[in-house]
This record gives structure tokens, sequence and C-alpha cells, in this order.
């Protein structure tokens, strides 16, 4: 295989660690400090996980670990969607089980959850290994999106790892996949399984965060790489200064990646999700307000501009977010009638005839091709696929008509092109930067320091990201400690709760200050491209969210 020079000088990049887990493996021994807890639900998260409830938060420091060097088989799985930085996971727990003990294996389940139902796997070694460190993507194992939610299936994940001797299971995946790996842990502990389960946070949509998971790994990557792109076309269009450029970004509910990437390139417009909940926003109003800031740029003769607009934005939405509710309820509960009608117009009509009448009033003022993508297949909860419906294409048509009603008015007399983009796979497996090629494999490396202490149902912590490596914090917090309930097909389940963003938070009340400057004035940033050698605060940066949250 065939790889590029870049490639060639990431190999030889040796990622940092935090102070204490350079030591001596064998003198690494964890540290427990207080009891946990959920922030709400406690008594029902309480009875579900009898066994992983309330346990320690845990640090590592100097001190003997007896049975670090025991012979262990490890495996892995990569769940879910891709994230910049999954190799770098996988190397940090292979390195770390070998200096433990060289006779120890890692066993690495294809395809995601459904190898290990499937008993399909490859032993990971340093000559299969080696080519992957530091490069992107999911593709030494695959991922996949199978849920293991069922008895039968916890039971299987059972017998394939003791029928190989595997006593610990790493799943490195997003908020539903290290649910998952709580369920399994607490089942595993009630059936008295020998079979332990951490988990690591991954997820470019950087929603799976609380105070000792201050980031998820790939976020730092995807915004950069976003960020690019974004500023590159906003040079173009400074450039060539006739063009309105929107531009969604990836982001299944949470804005943080919409928002990074406007403290990044100082857009004209970036719609925030949750600040559209709170000020309970039509989609009437959000379009009368993009049309104002365009109109506002063109009586400057400015008639281009740049707006982000994450994707998950539309769910936010009131009278959009109760329609996606109602059109779920039916489709779950009518879906044999549904699935029975082949022409798109009577799918439309069956729902449109269903709905209550506010719901049916946003539904008619949607252009088809977004009825269309609202009536999709549904995602494996049952629910709307957001990231199909092409929010870009909407809000530019309709800003286009309200400017069109504008200038019969008199109130407009600028002109009005736009473009339109989504920014997403671009992102998801893009080569990691420097922080996440070393958080990644800090994260592995203490993982397999969880498993060495004993410990099940944790998930793998490295803090005190903004300072150097070397500096960073190592441990773990019990996967309970994030969990709330949420409906899902109608049932409450416990998942682990989505990290919003904090509209009191330091990041976005640094944008809200910002953004009416950048709103008018031609303001762009262009980030260029990710760094991976020079001084440090070029190629080890870390996010502008990150540096804001710790006050740096």
């Amino acid at each position: 295989m065939e790889i590029s020079p870049l490639q060639q000088l990431r190999h030889g990049y040796k990622p940092k660690l935090p102070k204490i887990l350079s030591e001596d493996i064998t003198t690494i021994a964890a540290v427990f400090g207080e009891k946990t807890a959920p922030k709400r639900d406690q008594d029902l998260i309480r009875a579900l996980f009898p066994h992983t409830y309330g346990k320690s938060r845990v640090s590592f420091a100097k001190g003997p670990n007896p049975a670090i060097g025991e012979k262990r088989n490890v495996a892995v799985i990569l769940s879910g969607g891709q994230a910049p930085g999954g190799h770098n996971v996988i190397s940090g727990i292979f390195d770390a089980l070998k200096a433990a003990n060289p006779e120890n294996l890692l066993y690495g389940f294809k395809g995601g959850p459904s190898g290990i139902l499937e008993d399909s796997y490859r032993i990971i070694d340093s000559e299969y290994l080696d080519p992957y460190r530091n490069t992107g993507g999911f593709d030494i194992i695959g991922s996949g999106r199978t849920k293991l939610e069922t008895l039968e299936q916890f039971e299987r994940c059972a017998e394939v790892c003791l029928s190989h001797d595997i006593s610990a299971l790493v799943i490195i995946g997003g908020d539903d996949s290290n649910t998952n790996a709580a369920v399994l842990a607490e089942y595993f502990l009630e059936k008295r399984h020998p079979i332990q389960v951490i988990g690591c946070p991954k997820t470019i949509d950087g929603d799976l965060k609380n105070e000792y998971i201050e980031i998820s790994f790939g976020f730092d990557t995807a915004t950069k790489t976003y960020s690019e792109l974004i500023g590159n076309i906003a040079r173009d269009s400074n450039s060539a200064k006739k063009y309105w450029h929107f531009i969604k970004v990836m982001g299944r509910s949470a804005s943080h990646i919409g928002l990074e990437c406007a403290l990044e390139t100082q857009p004209n417009i970036c719609l925030i999700g949750e600040e559209v909940a709170a000020r309970k926003q039509s989609l009437k109003s959000i379009v009368n307000e993009m049309a104002q800031i365009i109109s506002a740029r063109a009586d400057q003769g400015l008639n281009f501009g740049i707006a982000i607009i994450p994707e998950g934005v539309i769910e936010f939405i009131p009278e959009i977010k109760v329609l996606i509710s109602e059109v779920n309820d039916l489709l779950a509960r009518e879906s044999e009638a549904f699935n029975a009608l082949a022409k798109a117009n009577e799918k439309i009509d069956f729902v449109k005839d269903r709905l209550s009448e506010a719901s049916a009033e946003a539904f008619a003022i949607l252009p088809t091709s977004i009825k269309e993508q609202l009536l999709m297949d549904r995602d494996p909860h049952g629910n709307v696929q957001v990231s199909r419906i092409e929010t870009d294409k909407l809000l530019a048509e309709m800003v286009e008509s309200r400017l069109v009603k504008m200038k019969r008015e008199g109130t407009y007399k600028g002109k009005f092109s736009s473009m339109t983009h989504f920014f997403g796979y671009e992102g998801r497996c893009a080569f990691p930067t420097n922080f996440d090629s070393d958080y990644c494999y800090s994260l592995g490396y203490n993982a397999f320091l969880l498993i060495a202490s004993g410990l099940t149902g944790y998930m793998s912590s490295v803090t005190g990201l903004t300072k150097p490596a070397v500096e960073w914090n190592a441990g773990g917090i019990p996967i309970t400690m994030m969990m709330n309930m949420e409906v899902r097909h109608g049932e409450p389940k416990p998942v682990i709760e989505k990290a919003l963003v904090d509209l009191e938070g330091e990041p976005f009340k640094h944008f809200a200050r910002e953004r009416e400057t950048w709103a008018i004035e031609t303001a762009f940033v262009y980030p260029g491209a990710i760094q991976y050698f020079g001084p440090p605060e070029v190629s080890d940066r870390t996010t502008l969210t990150l540096a804001l949250e710790q006050g740096v």
C-alpha cells in the first residue's frame, strides 16, 4: 500500500503522554476519590445499575500495582461514526498492555459491535498496527452502529469473550455506545462474568462532555478541518463579492461544531440551536433575522457573506421540533400503512392529513424536498434523520423569498445569489491534529490502566487539556454519573445525557458579544490548514471553545 509523504512523517510522530502515564507502568496505581452520582434521575439510575452506581472517581499516581503484570487478553470495538484519533486510542491500549506484559493480546472485533456478536476479529500486533498510528479513520478494524441492548446480545458477548479468554472489553464510541458499555458492564457483574468494560469518549459533535470529559476526541480535528474550508470559502466570497454561502456543519443535536467554527472564522451569521430554543424562535423569525443582516450588508454594497448552520438546528425550532415529534410518533404508530405507499406525494398527503393543526401549518410552509426528507427512513431510534434534512438549502430558499418580498416593499435594494454547502464527512476521518493524536493515545493508555486496576463501567478520562500534555491528569469516571432517563421508542431508557451549548458559558458569551460586529463588517478570519510541525502555539493548540471554557 502506497502512502503519502505526510503519512510517512506522521508514522514517526511520538504522541505525548501525561507525566504519570510516562512512568514505569508497573509503578502506576489507582487513587480513589469521592463517590459519584448523576445530576438527575438518581433513584431510577441506581435501581437499573445496582452494581456500578455511585462508584468513586479515579486518578493515577505513583504507587504499587502488583496486578499490572498479570496475563490478559483485551478486546476493542470501534462503535458509531468515525472520529479522527481512533487509531491512536487503539495504539495507546496496545502499547500499555504490552508494556505491562509482552504476552498480553489485543483482539480487535471487526465492524463495530456486530463483530463481537459474530465472533469476527483479528489479533492486533505491532506489524499490523504500526501503519495506522497517527492516522485518521477507523479502517484498522472498521466500525458499525449495531446496538447491544438485548439480554441475548449481552450473553452472546460474554460467550464470545470467554471463548477467547478475553477479560476486558474497551468500547470506543459516543453517548449511545458508552451507554451500551455501562449496560454491558452491569450485566456482566450481575451474571458474574469475569469481563471488565471500559469506555472511551468519541464524537466529533462535542456533546459528550462534562467536568471530567473536557472534550470528546475528534472534535478538535474535525472543527479545524471545517474551519479551514469555511475560511477558504470566506476568502473566495470576499474576493468575488457576489455570493452568500450557506454552510451546514455536522452536529446531530448540539451546536458545538457550529459555534467553534464561528469562533475560528467570524462569519456574518451563525445559528446556535440552543439559543433558538431558548428564544422560542420560529422558522419565520430566523429567516427574517437573516434577511435583515443580508439587507444591512447590501446597504453598504456588500452583497456577499457567510452563514453557518448546525445540522441539528432545525430540531430546536419550536414548531419544527413539535412537527418532528408528531411525525416520529405517527410513523411509529402507522408504519405499515405509511410504508405501503409508493409515491412521495402520497406519503406527504398521508402525514399532512394526520397532523395537528399547528404542525400541519408548519409542514405546509416547507419546500416539497424538505417534506420528503422529513419522511425518509428513520434512524436506529426510530427518529427523523436530521442530517438528511438540507437545512442550508431550506434557509437559502426561504431567505431569498423573504428578500424578494422586501424588495417589493422597497426595504431591500441589494442583489442576492446563494450557494449551499454541507461539511461533515470531510472532517470525520481527517489526519488527527497533534492534540487529538496525543489525547487519543493518552485515553487508550489510560483505559488499559483502568483495566489493570480492576475497574469496570468506567470511562477513560484525561483532563487539564489546555496545558501541555505532560501536565494532563489521567484517571476515570463511572459512566453512570453521566446518565439520565430519556424516552426512546416511547419508553424511558437510561442514556448518557447530551451536553448542549451552554448559553451562560464563555464560548457562547464571547460569540454573542462579537456577532453584531461580524454580521455587518467583513471580519473573516482564515485559519488555514492544520499544522503538524512548528511552534506549539500553532501545532499543538486546542479549540477556542476549550480555551475559553478554561479561561486560557
